[in-house]
């Protein structure tokens, strides 16, 4: 019997500024206008259906854009609360804008790698193992980024606490923790012909092959 890859049955929500270098790097405009200070609550963007890839299918790219990829890590939500972790490929098109998340950036056709497999918080030490956990990120088999859930501004379980106090995550719901930026605050690029492997200890590799977007 052929097993189907997890698939998300509700809406993504990824979450912006929550690894310590990229907060660090935006905060001396973080009082710049229009907001004038610092977010006191998460800042979220939503991954719709149609970004929605499995694991081992590839994604196409559009002509002429910077596409970045980035590792990130979802809680699953149940009935009762998070019932486990999907390792994610978040791949956006290059953009400047972290207060006003742009949908076109972030929300084209594909554009949301998803891992190959929804993985029970008891394999991974529950909340407090995610918060020690590191993703690898490779591209064509070389090694591109580490990301350390220790580095979050707001772990696994206070993040999801401060969303909570804002709005519902309903069953079937994820939301990421957030992805890192490299040192100079950009994130990887990828092209046609391009292969991406997401990994982390407790869960099967997350691995996206990228081509060219197909001629209208």
């Amino acid at each position: 019997m052929t097993t189907m890859p997890w698939m998300p049955a509700g809406t993504v929500y990824g979450t912006l500024l929550n690894f310590q270098r990229e907060h660090a790097l935006w905060a001396p405009r973080m009082n710049d206008a229009p907001y004038k200070a610092a977010p006191q609550a998460p800042v979220l963007y939503i991954k719709t259906a149609n970004t929605f890839t499995p694991s081992g299918q590839a994604i196409a790219l559009p002509a002429g854009a910077a596409v970045q990829v980035a590792a990130s890590l979802g809680l699953v939500m149940g009935g009762d609360g998070v019932v486990g972790a999907v390792l994610f490929n978040d791949v956006s098109v290059v953009h400047e804008s972290y207060y006003r998340p742009a949908v076109k950036a972030h929300c084209l056709d594909g554009f949301l790698g998803v891992g190959a497999e929804c993985v029970p918080l008891s394999r991974v030490g529950g909340m407090v193992g995610l918060a020690g956990l590191q993703i690898e990120l490779h591209i064509n088999g070389v090694h591109r980024q580490t990301a350390v859930l220790a580095d979050l501004v707001r772990d696994p379980a206070t993040l999801l606490a401060a969303v909570n106090g804002f709005m519902t995550l309903r069953p079937g719901d994820v939301l990421m923790l957030g992805t890192d930026c490299l040192p100079d605050g950009t994130r990887p690029l990828v092209h046609a012909g391009d292969t991406v492997e997401i990994t982390a200890a407790g869960f099967a590799p997350t691995r996206h092959s990228f081509v060219k977007e197909a001629a209208a």
